[in-house]
């Protein structure tokens, strides 16, 4: 591995405090600490987390939340300082292959209605539109929308 190279590995309990400064620097509702280790008890039953490692430090994460057929999107962030670089794309293909590789059939997500370069990210991965949650996101009542990809039958 060059020097640099990002890495994805599975979230292990001693990256949560990391992922939670991530969290905490780009949303104004961060997940606790507490909330992270509460989605990792669930894996790999109906979880699936991973995080991005550049040089052993953590600049992204991503979850996923399977059911029978379904897949949720629980969170997808990328480091300010590492935005832009395609490290989203990356994480969101890891998080689309977990959602095949555990048969389900469509994967949904919220996304804050404003945030323009998520909505793009997911808008390339082929995901569309099916709804909007009024005052989801809180504090600040901003709207979520909610977007499906379809997954092919394989």
């Amino acid at each position: 591995m060059t020097a640099g190279a990002t890495v994805l590995r599975p979230m292990r309990w001693w990256d949560v405090e990391a992922v939670q400064r991530i969290e905490a620097d780009l949303f104004p509702d961060p997940w606790s600490v507490e909330a992270f280790w509460s989605e990792l008890a669930h894996v790999p039953d109906t979880r699936h987390y991973v995080v991005a490692e550049e040089g052993g430090v953590v600049v992204g994460y991503a979850g996923l939340l399977s059911s029978v057929g379904q897949a949720d999107v629980q969170t997808l962030a990328v480091a300010r300082d590492r935005q832009g670089a395609g490290l989203g794309a990356e994480l969101l293909d890891a998080m689309l292959g977990e959602a095949r590789h555990r048969r389900a059939r469509e994967v949904l997500l919220e996304v804050r209605a404003e945030n323009t370069a998520a909505q793009a990210l997911y808008a390339k991965a082929g995901f569309e539109r099916i709804g909007i949650r009024r005052d989801y996101y809180r504090p600040g009542g901003t709207d979520a929308l909610v977007l499906r990809l379809r997954l092919r039958d394989e």
